[in-house]
Order: C-alpha cells, then sequence, then structure tokens
C-alpha cells in the first residue's frame, strides 16, 4: 500500500519512517513524501494509479490542505485515494470545510500513530 504524506514540516518523514519502521521493512507500508500541496499534485500526476491513501496537513504555506484536497477530488476519481486530512487545530470550521471537500477522515496533531495503523487496516 502506497501512502503519500504531505506536510511542510519535514521531521515529519524521520517520525513517520520511525513509527512504521516494521510495516515498512515487511513492504506492508511505503511512504511518499511531499512537502508542499504543489509537490503533491506534481507527485499524483506522474504516479496518478499508485497511491492508495493521501495523508495531508491542512495549514501549510502556498497550497493549502484544503486547496490540495479540492484538487484530488475534482481530479482523481477513477479510483479515488483515500484523503485523511491532518491539523493541530481541532475546530469546527476546518472539519467542516474539510468534510465539505471530501475528505475521508480528519485527524489531529499530535497523530495517533495506534489509530492510524488501525485505520490503515495494518
Amino acid at each position: 500500500m502506497k501512502i503519500l504524506v504531505v506536510d511542510d514540516e519535514r521531521d515529519i518523514q524521520t517520525l513517520f519512517e520511525q513509527r512504521f519502521r516494521k510495516e515498512i521493512r515487511e513492504k506492508l507500508i511505503e511512504f511518499v513524501f511531499a512537502f508542499s500541496g504543489e509537490e503533491a499534485l506534481t507527485y499524483l500526476q506522474q504516479n496518478e494509479h499508485e497511491v492508495v491513501i493521501i495523508l495531508s496537513d491542512i495549514n501549510m504555506p502556498g497550497m493549502s490542505g484544503l486547496e490540495l484536497l479540492r484538487h484530488i477530488k475534482q481530479k482523481y476519481s477513477n479510483p479515488p485515494p483515500v484523503v485523511m486530512m491532518i491539523t493541530a487545530y481541532g475546530d469546527s470550521e476546518n472539519f467542516y470545510i474539510a468534510k465539505k471537500l471530501g475528505a475521508d477522515e480528519f485527524l489531529t496533531k499530535p497523530v495517533d500513530f495506534a489509530l492510524l495503523k488501525e485505520k490503515f487496516k495494518i
């Protein structure tokens, strides 16, 4: 299962690689990291059918995670990737907008990795 993680904080890559070390080693999960919404769209254009799940931060400079979500849901529908939005803010406005745009899940930081593994069904 290929998962695209989109976050402007580069240390997120190390964190995910540590928390999913066993699953990566057993080739149950492959992570790809993009550090902006624009970089994520470029990756998706070049690898359209590889990504099964997208985890995206909402608050990023440039293209926000909500703008990225809008692009993904408009363009990638066959098969649609599961999009989980991640934010440091648990406010209802971002939750409402993300759900309205088609987000499949809404997670808050710090990420509960045990819960995330359950959602990945691994």
